[in-house]
């Protein structure tokens, strides 16, 4: 995979599952559709009925919860949708063992991308979206989906429960809880880089995306949770893994970077947690990078000076 991780105890992301690119570009979008003459059959993916499936036949079969992927990811079924799911906030222990990834803003193109990247990983998911039920119906058991104002000090208290990481795909969560308390890691997906390179007509209609980059920025290096800042170039509408990467200083404000690879470059920071804080700008570029946990070590040992 050029500039890209395997995954080689599990699953190849981009061979096991399609990029979003490939599919539709909101799973949330109803009904969930997918153009299967594009799809590429790969001949090492064989299924239980003697056939070869598909890429299109194995989201699906994740997507709606199939019975197939259940029993291959040790997922339970998923729960009847006329059975509402209820949490008693008293059944939660001080001291439960934090395992969880939260996903802020996670029915946006951004978040489900993430999302998707972190199912691969094998890891559980927490996700905070605007509607559960849908979320439910479109990602099954293996997203814990929550649904309320992050504002609420209860609600959030509640969402924080059993997690260790929480992904920012987008600016704007920090900005709108207080506490992240018993968080250990916060990884934030900024764009301010972007932000500050833009010039006259454009500098006017990004001075609130960029206020409101840089209080993202500010509040989580003032908040004393270890964090990882991905300042990435401008976000595109291109196929992941296809090519290399830039880490040079600097380039965020002048390069691009595909959606899909700022997704996966979000998932792979969760195995390398800094001891403060940690700041790296990416682009696609011609740098190829095979051990990215090693990689990411190496830039953290990396002073970063801020661009001016």
């Amino acid at each position: 995979m050029a500039g890209t991780a395997t995954l080689s105890s599990t699953l190849l992301l981009q061979t096991s599952l399609p990029f979003p690119s490939q599919v539709s570009k909101n799973v949330f979008d109803s009904p969930f559709i997918f153009n299967r003459d594009k799809i590429t059959v790969f001949p090492n993916v064989v299924c239980s009925a003697k056939r070869k499936l598909s890429l299109v036949d194995q989201i699906l079969d994740y997507i709606e919860g199939g019975p197939k992927l259940r029993k291959w990811y040790g997922a339970p079924d998923l729960l009847p949708k006329d059975e509402p799911t209820v949490e008693d906030e008293d059944d939660y222990p001080e001291d439960e063992v934090r395992d969880a990834v939260l996903v802020a803003d996670g029915d946006s193109e951004m978040g489900q991308m993430v999302i998707l990247s972190l199912i691969v990983k094998r890891t559980r998911v927490k996700a905070l979206v605007k509607d559960k039920r849908v979320a439910l119906d479109a990602f099954g058991s293996y997203v814990e989906s929550i649904a309320g104002d992050v504002a609420d000090k209860r609600f959030l208290k509640k969402s924080l429960r059993g997690v260790c990481t929480v992904i920012c795909p987008n600016e704007g969560f920090l900005s709108r809880v207080g506490s992240l308390q018993g968080v250990q890691h916060v990884i934030l997906l900024s764009q301010l880089s972007v932000y500050r390179g833009r010039s006259g007509i454009q500098s006017l209609m990004k001075s609130n995306a960029k206020k409101l980059a840089e209080q993202e920025e500010s509040i989580l290096t003032t908040s004393g949770i270890p964090y990882t800042i991905i300042r990435v170039g401008l976000l595109q509408d291109t196929p992941g893994g296809k090519q290399g990467f830039s880490f040079e200083e600097g380039c965020a404000a002048r390069g691009s970077l595909s959606k899909e690879d700022a997704a996966f470059l979000c998932v792979q920071s969760l195995d390398c947690v800094p001891k403060t804080g940690f700041i790296f700008e990416v682009v696609n570029g011609e740098q190829k990078v095979s051990d990215w946990k090693e990689f990411l070590a190496g830039l953290i040992e990396k002073p970063y000076q801020q661009p001016q």
